[in-house]
């Protein structure tokens, strides 16, 4: 292996390294603390946790709250959460980086959980001023919500499996090179 690629798969380590350390301490010090003023005991906290919803799960989900709760999961879902996108995306596209390495186009399915998550934010938001201006939900906003966050869960599912064939490669390749040493 030349002396370029092996620095640059040292600088691509460190960055996915690097960014699961970000990911855990986002988790910890800011996104938990940032959902505490919506989360009730006993029921969900966050439609976008499951891998799909209907009308009555939404209502459900929007009347059990007060105004401030829902003020305060309009801006976790403008803030807090598209930051964690962003910061999960950059981790699991720097460990696929390492683990096929380089290979871009991997990193499509990862990018397209990131944007589906942004775009179920955005629509979920839609579906909470809907419910504060109205009172009602559009069941058509419903219906989209809830088919793009079944397609984030499945670019979810992609994305680790993925990885987890970059890491069976890795370890096969390392045996291999093991064996013959």
């Amino acid at each position: 292996m030349s002396t370029n690629l092996q620095h640059s798969r040292k600088k691509i380590l460190y960055l996915a390294l690097s960014s699961s350390l970000l990911f855990i301490i986002y988790i910890t010090y800011f996104l938990n603390p940032a959902s505490e003023c919506f989360k009730l005991d006993g029921v969900s906290n966050s439609l976008g946790l499951s891998f799909s919803y209907n009308l009555e799960m939404v209502q459900n989900f929007f009347a059990a709250r007060s105004q401030s709760q829902l003020d305060c999961y309009i801006k976790f879902l403008t803030i807090w959460d598209v930051i964690f996108a962003m910061i999960y995306t950059l981790m699991y596209g720097s460990w696929i980086m390492f683990l096929f390495n380089d290979k871009k186009i991997y990193l499509t399915v990862p990018i397209l959980g990131m944007v589906s998550d942004w775009s179920e934010n955005y629509t979920e938001v839609l579906m909470l001023e809907n419910y504060l201006n109205s009172g009602s939900i559009s069941q058509t906003l419903v219906s989209i919500g809830s088919g793009i966050n079944s397609f984030k869960w499945v670019m979810s599912s992609l994305t680790y499996l993925i990885i987890l064939v970059g890491i069976i490669i890795a370890i096969k390749s390392f045996l291999r090179r093991s064996s013959a040493n």
